[in-house]
Parts: C-alpha cells; sequence; structure tokens
C-alpha cells in the first residue's frame, strides 16, 4: 500500500473492505463448520427435523439438508459456496446432501491445526488430493460389491436405507416399492445404454386428504383437468387417444383488426366463414376416429358441439409437460396440425379412461397402459406440510434406484465405509513422504465424522462406540458400522443397510473439493456500502416491504 516511504497511495476505493492472510482462511474455515453445525443433527434414522419461517411467512418442516440451506440465508461467502455443494449434490445424485456438508466442514476442521503450524495450504491440498484420489480407488476396488440389477429384493433393501433416515421411514416398504416401480416404469434402453428421466416422466401429484398408506404409482397419467363439455363421456375402456398442439378455435387477429362491410350479407358470410373453418379442423379430427382429444390450447364452443356429436371428450389447455407424459404412456404421437393427423398418431396402449373426483377437484385418468414409459405417483397425506416433505423424501429414494439400476454397484452403509476408508488411508500415510503425510492423515480423521454423528445422533457414548468400531475394522471387518436406532455396533450385511457407491463418490468428490477451494482463497476484497447509517435503513425499507408483500 505505502510507496516507498512516500505518502501513502491508496489502490482500492474508501469504501472497500479488505482481509487477507491467515484471517481470511480460518473465517472461511469457521463459516464452514457453522454450517455444517446447524446441519449435523440431521443425519441418520435418530435425525431432528428443523422448522424454516420463510420471508413469505410459510414454514418448512425438513431433515433433507439441501431443502434446509435453501431456506437459510447466508451473508458469508465461504458459507454460501457451501451451501451451493448441497445443491450439486442433490442434482447430481439426489442423496446424501446432508452428509457432504458436514464431511465438507471437517475437512475445513481439520486443516486450521495446519494453518496454525505456518503449513502452507498448497501443501495441504496436495495431500488433500492426493487423499481423494486413493480414497476413490479404495471404493471402487475393495469396498463395493456389484449387484444384480434384476433382483428386486435386493434393490428394496438398498432404497430402504435411503428412506430410513427420513420422515417417511415408518412408511418404508411402501415408498420404496413407490419409487422402484416408478424407476423402472421410466426406464428406456436403446443400443445398450438405459435412460431414466424421472424429472420429466415421473410427475409426483400432491393431492392433500387421505392417509400416506394410500399413495401409488399408476400405471399411465393422471391430470389435474375435467372434460370441456358436461354431457362428455367421462368413462372410456381402451380409448383412442389424439394429442394435439394446436387451437380447435377460430384464429383471432392478434391486435386490434378492422373489417369493412359494405352489404349485410357479408357479415353473415363471415359468421359462416368461421364456423366452417371450425367444422373443417373437427372433421379431420374426427376422421381417425378418436374416444379423447387433449390439446394444449383452447377448445371453442362449437368444436365442442361437433365433438360432442361425434362422440368424442375434449380435454383442453393441457401442459404441455403432461401431454408429453400422455404420449409416452399411451404411444400416440403429438400432432401440430390437424391436417396432418393420420391413423398411427393415435395412441391405443391406454386400457382405461376416467375423472375422478379427488378432495374437491376432477382429475383425469388415463391408466392400465400396456407399456407406459411414463407414471404418475400419486401422494395423499393429511397436510401440505406432511405432503411436501414426503415428496422431497421420495425425490431421493427416486434418484437412489436410478443411480442402483445405472451403476449397480453398493458399499456398507451406516458409517461403516467411512470407517474403512479412514483404516485404509492411515495405513497409506506412513509410506506418504515428507511433511504432507499429516493433512494426508486428517483427511481418515476427518472421515470418521460420519459415524461419530450417527452415534451422537443416537444419545450413545460416541468416543466408546468408535473406539470399538476401530477395533473392529482393524481386524478386517469392513462391513460394521453403527445401527442408526440404537447407536450400537452392528454388521451392515445383517442389517441390510447399502448405499450406493456413486452417492458415496459424489459426497467425498464434493467435499474434498470444496475444502480445497475454500483453502485457496487468502484475500476477501469486499466493496461494502457507506456507513452512512440513514442511508442504509432508507434503502433496506422498502425490500422488506416488497417481501411482505
Amino acid at each position: 500500500m505505502f510507496g516507498g516511504g512516500a505518502a501513502p497511495i491508496l489502490v482500492l476505493s474508501q469504501n472497500t473492505k479488505r482481509d487477507s492472510g491467515k484471517k481470511v482462511q480460518l473465517e472461511n474455515i469457521g463459516a464452514g463448520k457453522a454450517i455444517a453445525d446447524v446441519i449435523r443433527t440431521c443425519l441418520g434414522p435418530q435425525a431432528m427435523l428443523k422448522m424454516l419461517m420463510d420471508p413469505m411467512g410459510g414454514i418448512v418442516m425438513t431433515n433433507d439438508g439441501n431443502a434446509i440451506l435453501r431456506e437459510i440465508t447466508v451473508q458469508h461467502p465461504a458459507g454460501k459456496s457451501m451451501i451451493e455443494i448441497a445443491r450439486t449434490q442433490d442434482e447430481e445424485v439426489g442423496d446424501g446432501t446432508t452428509s457432504v456438508i458436514v464431511l465438507a466442514g471437517e475437512m475445513l476442521g481439520v486443516a486450521e491445526q495446519f494453518l496454525a503450524q505456518q503449513m502452507h495450504p498448497t501443501v495441504i491440498i496436495r495431500a488433500y488430493r492426493q487423499a481423494l484420489e486413493d480414497a476413490i480407488t479404495l471404493l471402487h476396488d475393495d469396498i463395493s460389491i456389484t449387484l444384480d440389477p434384476n433382483d428386486r429384493v435386493k434393490l428394496l433393501q438398498v432404497i430402504k436405507a435411503c428412506v430410513g433416515t427420513k420422515f417417511i421411514g415408518r412408511w418404508s416398504d411402501l415408498a420404496c416399492s413407490i419409487a422402484l416401480d416408478a424407476v423402472q416404469t421410466v426406464m428406456l434402453e436403446e443400443g445398450g445404454r438405459r435412460e431414466i428421466d424421472i424429472k420429466r416422466y415421473a410427475k409426483v401429484e400432491k393431492i392433500p386428504g387421505g392417509s400416506i398408506e394410500e399413495s401409488t404409482v399408476l400405471h399411465g397419467v393422471m391430470v389435474n383437468k375435467d372434460v370441456t363439455h358436461p354431457k362428455m363421456r367421462r368413462y372410456i375402456e381402451n380409448p383412442r387417444i389424439v394429442l394435439l398442439d394446436c387451437a380447435l378455435e377460430y384464429k383471432k387477429g392478434e391486435s386490434q383488426t378492422n373489417v369493412e362491410i359494405l352489404k349485410e350479407s357479408d357479415f353473415t358470410r363471415m359468421l359462416q366463414l368461421e364456423e366452417e373453418h371450425v367444422q373443417k379442423i373437427c372433421d379431420e379430427v374426427i376422421a381417425v376416429k378418436p374416444d379423447i382429444v387433449f390439446t394444449e390450447k383452447g377448445v371453442s364452443d362449437l368444436a365442442q358441439h361437433f365433438f360432442l356429436k361425434a362422440g368424442i371428450t375434449a380435454i383442453r389447455r393441457v401442459r404441455k409437460s403432461d401431454n408429453n407424459r400422455i404420449a409416452r404412456a399411451c404411444g400416440a404421437t403429438i400432432v401440430n396440425r390437424t391436417e396432418e393427423v393420420k391413423e398411427e398418431d393415435v395412441g391405443t396402449g391406454a386400457g382405461l379412461f376416467e375423472i375422478k373426483k379427488l378432495g374437491d377437484e376432477y382429475f383425469c385418468f388415463i391408466t392400465k397402459c400396456k407399456n407406459p414409459k411414463a407414471c404418475t405417483i400419486l401422494l395423499r397425506g393429511a397436510s401440505k406440510d406432511m405432503l411436501n416433505e414426503t415428496e422431497r423424501n421420495l425425490q431421493d429414494a427416486l434418484h437412489v434406484a436410478r443411480n442402483i439400476l445405472i451403476e449397480p454397484k453398493l458399499v456398507p452403509g451406516g458409517g461403516a465405509v467411512e470407517m474403512a476408508v479412514a483404516q485404509k488411508l492411515a495405513e497409506k500415510a506412513k509410506v506418504v513422504q515428507g511433511i504432507g503425510q499429516w493433512p494426508y492423515r486428517a483427511v481418515a480423521e476427518a472421515l470418521e465424522i460420519i459415524p461419530r454423528t450417527l452415534a451422537q445422533n443416537c444419545g450413545t457414548n460416541t468416543i466408546r462406540t468408535l473406539t470399538a468400531l476401530r477395533a473392529k475394522h482393524a481386524t478386517g471387518k469392513i462391513t460394521w458400522g453403527i445401527d442408526g436406532e440404537t447407536g450400537e455396533l452392528a454388521d451392515m450385511r445383517t442389517l441390510g443397510i447399502w448405499e450406493p457407491l456413486s452417492v458415496k463418490l459424489q459426497i467425498y468428490k464434493t467435499a474434498v473439493e470444496t475444502a480445497i477451494l475454500l483453502l485457496r482463497i487468502d484475500d476477501i476484497v469486499s466493496g461494502s456500502k457507506k456507513k452512512d447509517k440513514e442511508g442504509e435503513n432508507r434503502t433496506a425499507q422498502p425490500t422488506e416491504e416488497s417481501m411482505r408483500e
């Protein structure tokens, strides 16, 4: 800042705050640990719930790491990047959001002592990277086992281990079979590769009322729509379905349209043309003899009249995503112009079309499909909050089912895999040359946070449990972990608690990479606002009001 003994030269503007060096690294570590502490009690089957109020006054009750962090507003930049990793984890593999935050916080925590000993961050980073690579090879080669993707009982067991830690753990059998059915329905195999698109083709519909036991996977699709005309048929077996993407009404001018009429008969002629146009459109559709017509746009009263005469049920303004789902379920093709409707575009795969009333709304069901490649998961429950939480948990279960079917490799759960990797890394640390072996060993220690937290959340004696677990692993029993229900040691093989390898790999990669990223930062420059108190208050007020609105 000072130019060789002369007057000080100001490089940064006056209201910019700059922190650098050790202080920043310790702050980042503190922020990471603080966020991990918020989430820590949400790990394992004995997890606590968090109740969050958002600025709009709505409440969220959940123990899903990602959902909690989405609702919290954090100021510290390092805290924000921690929240970002939970989101990445959720998008990438859909499960393990809590573990990844807890682990990343611990990875940062163990680095603190080395910084205090004046060790250079790059040395720590190098050791972390090395440890991560070794951990990944260990997981792939030594610890994981392969699973037969056609063995339904085993698959259900794995999904159950994921769901067991969640709110719907009480209905885990139901939730697991729902998740597995939905994923197997949506799965497409083309040329030796598997495509499982849950987001687009497995829709979760939440309807308050009833009980959770009534939730099912439909062999088909459900849309929140009623028929357009009260006299149309509401129950059709083996329907022929036509899907349209165009309006069945007379096209009006976009802006103001002026028409000059010279004779009175011209006006009648205009109305007549309109009618003829609608009739022409309807006749083109009626020609392929459908039973139901779905369109994404509107259906005019006149078109309804023609359809009714032909005994066709019409449903209008269906969402594009719903239309795609119906197309996948019954084998129809979405047609963009009525002139182009051909026989092969008609969907005949559905076994039943009916309109049912659930709660106080009408829903249209297209079920009993022969080979549906899309499905709707129907969730029932006592209240909106319960349904939202159930949906979040179900998404995790769906992702786990998808991960296993795409990569059928498993590792033991319950902290067993962390303990096994920690044991092996601690042995390898002895061969690491130079100063790097200490941070390398620290990674092994950091991994033990998962079994330790599991034991903590059960309320058992942590130190005694972990020492006993270390002893088990030292004798080569790598499938031993902590039973999350009781806090006792147990063999995960007999308990049947397995986790997909892809989830674990992603947890380790994300946690270590984040720790590395935050250790790399040695300077934070923040352009803070003027320290004018009144000005601050004045600017802050409208935002609060707009939040309330």
